[in-house]
């Protein structure tokens, strides 16, 4: 197995710089025996009354900050949170940065509002001690942050007052995410209502998304990528619900692959799924037996990157590699705010 293997030519033309409007009015293809063309608003019809949507709660941050230290600018995305004041987080640029040094994130502001370099990591990772801790930490990264937009989504003048609205789910409920689990953007209440009337139900469970999910995979051999950890929960009620489904034969569709990871790290070998509560580096590539999921939903991704190395694991490398050059034919729209797909597992094609 090789990086190559996942790489693919995508025009740039095609990455989303914003949402489409509805959000349900957005591209949908069907990835089964076939390929099939449709919206995100007829998901429904290609679902079956007695199937459970697992989506992710979790809820964006504004976590990309702008200070200095001295005269140098230092730009930080916070990545992982490590307790009520330390965040661990990528540095722009962190050659300048050493442990002990402090960075000032309202230097031009009233507010006092700054961090300690608490440690130093490698490919621009340091470890920040702020100023302040739980709810006044998120009320000053709300007064100072930025929504924390990927690479590839570039505004001139930087993210704005739209993204903030527009790189949030209708399921964000619990702050912690530093990246959105996009497959979720699509959904709004009318679509959940016409779930809901075709048969469905929902479950949440959580996991809070990091910056490393942007990380490009630079290995020859994607098996010597380290994923980064991140923190994730599945509460006895979800649990309940999930292993409820699938006693009553009813099909789990995970929205996003964030919360497939979730459910597939917790899952015991025969698929019922325990409450959970922890961490997850959970890498899933091509061989992976899946326990837990059925049906995946999920956007377009970067060539070489780790999620569509996951949904080939899902769905098939060739299917993957055939549903996605149609899709560059097509002129679907790619990545965080592009259109998505439905899979489904590859031995049930």
């Amino acid at each position: 197995m090789r990086t190559d293997d996942f790489d693919f030519d995508l025009p740039k033309a095609l990455i989303a710089q914003r949402p489409a409007e509805p959000r349900e009015a957005a591209r949908l293809l069907v990835v089964r025996d076939g390929l099939t063309d449709s919206r995100i608003a007829e998901l429904p019809g290609f679902l079956e009354p007695g199937d459970l949507l697992v989506v992710n709660d979790t809820k964006v941050i504004p976590a990309r900050l702008t200070g200095r230290r001295g005269q140098a600018r230092i730009e930080v995305t916070l990545h992982k949170r490590e307790g009520p004041e330390r965040w661990r987080a990528f540095a722009r640029p962190a050659k300048r940065l050493r442990p002990g040094d402090r960075v000032d994130f309202a230097p031009e502001q009233d507010e006092t509002f700054t961090a300690e370099v608490a440690a130093k990591g490698e490919g621009g990772e340091v470890t920040l001690a702020f100023d302040r801790g739980g709810a006044e930490l998120m009320a000053a990264l709300a007064r100072h942050g930025a929504a924390p937009l990927p690479p590839y989504i570039q505004r001139e003048a930087g993210p704005d007052a739209r993204d903030r609205a527009d790189y949030q789910t209708v399921f964000a409920a619990r702050e912690g995410a530093v990246a959105a689990p996009t497959a979720g953007l699509h959904f709004t209440e009318p679509l959940l209502a016409a779930l809901e009337a075709r048969g469905l139900r929902r479950v949440a469970v959580t996991l809070h998304v990091g910056a490393g999910t942007f990380l490009p995979v630079k290995a020859e051999d994607p098996r010597d990528h380290r994923m980064h950890s991140e923190v994730a929960e599945i509460t006895p009620e979800a649990a309940e619900a999930i292993n409820a489904t699938r006693a009553a034969g009813g099909r789990i569709v995970a929205v996003g692959t964030t919360a497939l990871r979730v459910l597939e790290a917790a899952a015991s070998e025969d698929g019922r799924i325990p409450a959970f509560s922890g961490e997850t580096d959970l890498f899933i590539l091509p061989g992976y037996r899946f326990k837990a999921v059925d049906l995946l939903v999920t956007n377009f991704h970067l060539p070489r990157s780790t999620l569509f190395m996951l949904v080939a694991a899902f769905a098939g490398l060739g299917r993957m590699k055939r549903a996605y050059a149609h899709a560059v034919a097509q002129r679907y729209r790619f990545f965080s705010y592009g259109d998505a797909c439905l899979l489904t597992r590859q031995e049930e094609a």
